[in-house]
C-alpha cells in the first residue's frame, strides 16, 4: 500500500519546484487554484497557448516549457453536454488526457513530472453509496465513463495521484431546490484546493477518494443557502437530461488518514 505520509525529501523537492503547469485555468477549479495562492509558480496557460486535444500544441508547449508538476483540471465537465456531444467528451477527457501522458514519456519525464489529476465520483454506480477506492467502477453516464477512460493512461505514470471527488461554490446560489434523497460527499470548492495542495506534496501513488461527509444535498445546501426548497430525486431526475446518481457517497476514510498524517507534521 502506498505511504500515507507526507515524504520529507519529495516535500524538500517540490519546494525547489520552479514551476507547475495547471490545466484548466480558466475553470471554475482553476481559478480558486489560483486565487487560493496555495501553489507557486504556477503555469497557467489559455486554450491558445496549450490544447490538449491538439498533439502538435502539447508538444509544442512541453517543448517549450519546463515544470515538475502537472494539475489536470482540463475537462468537459458538463454533464448535459457530455450526452449531446460524446465525440466532444472522449476528445476532452480522454485523449486531451492521453496526449499529456503520451508527451510525457516521449520527453523522459515520466518520472521527473508528479501527475495530480482531478477526476470524479461519477466513475462509481451511483446507487449504493459509501464507495471505496476498490470498489468495482460503474459510471451511469457519458461524463463519467469518459472521466473513467481518463484515469487509465494516467495510472501508467510512475508518480500520479488520481483524486475521485465532486465539489460545489458554496456561494453559488443558482438553484433553489434540492433533494433530500440525494445523497454525496460534496466538498466545499476551497476545501478542494486544500486537498490538491497536501495530496501534491505527498508521496502517495494511486487513486483517492477526496470529499465530505456524506449529506442529503437539500440537508447540505441548506447550511449556506437557508431558504432553498426540499425536492426529491423522482423530481430532480423528471427534470434532468442526464441519468443522476443517487447516492454518490464515497468511503473517504484513506483520505482523512492522510489530513491526520499531515497534521502530525
Amino acid at each position: 500500500m502506498p505511504s500515507l505520509l507526507i515524504c520529507g525529501e519529495f516535500l524538500k523537492n517540490l519546494m525547489e519546484t520552479k514551476s507547475i503547469l495547471l490545466t484548466g485555468a480558466s475553470g471554475k477549479l482553476g481559478q480558486s487554484i489560483i486565487n487560493s495562492k496555495l501553489f507557486d509558480h504556477l503555469l497557467t496557460p489559455s486554450r491558445d497557448e496549450l490544447d490538449i486535444t491538439n498533439t502538435e500544441s502539447v508538444r509544442k508547449y512541453f517543448n517549450k516549457n519546463k515544470f515538475e508538476m502537472i494539475i489536470h483540471c482540463a475537462a468537459l465537465a458538463r454533464m448535459v453536454l457530455c450526452e449531446q456531444n460524446p465525440s466532444l467528451a472522449i476528445r476532452t477527457n480522454i485523449i486531451g488526457t492521453s496526449n499529456l501522458v503520451n508527451h510525457l514519456y516521449e520527453n523522459k519525464l515520466e518520472s521527473k513530472v508528479r501527475v495530480v489529476h482531478i477526476s470524479t465520483d461519477g466513475v462509481y454506480q451511483g446507487t449504493d453509496g459509501n464507495y471505496s477506492e476498490q470498489d468495482p467502477t460503474i459510471p451511469y453516464n457519458i461524463y463519467g465513463l469518459t472521466k473513467l477512460a481518463a484515469e487509465f493512461p494516467v495510472s501508467v505514470l510512475p508518480n500520479h495521484v488520481i483524486i475521485r471527488t465532486r465539489f460545489f461554490d458554496p456561494a453559488d446560489a443558482r438553484f433553489n431546490d434540492y433533494a433530500d434523497d440525494i445523497y454525496t460527499s460534496k466538498i466545499p470548492i476551497s476545501d478542494l484546493v486544500e486537498a490538491i495542495k497536501t495530496l501534491s506534496i505527498s508521496d502517495y501513488i494511486g487513486v483517492i477518494n477526496v470529499g465530505d461527509k456524506k449529506m442529503s444535498e437539500y440537508e447540505r445546501h441548506k447550511l449556506y443557502q437557508p431558504q432553498i426548497i426540499k425536492s426529491s430525486y423522482e423530481k430532480i431526475q423528471s427534470q434532468s437530461k442526464v441519468k443522476l446518481a443517487k447516492d454518490a457517497s464515497m468511503n473517504i476514510s484513506l483520505w482523512e488518514r492522510i489530513k491526520n498524517e499531515k497534521k502530525k507534521h
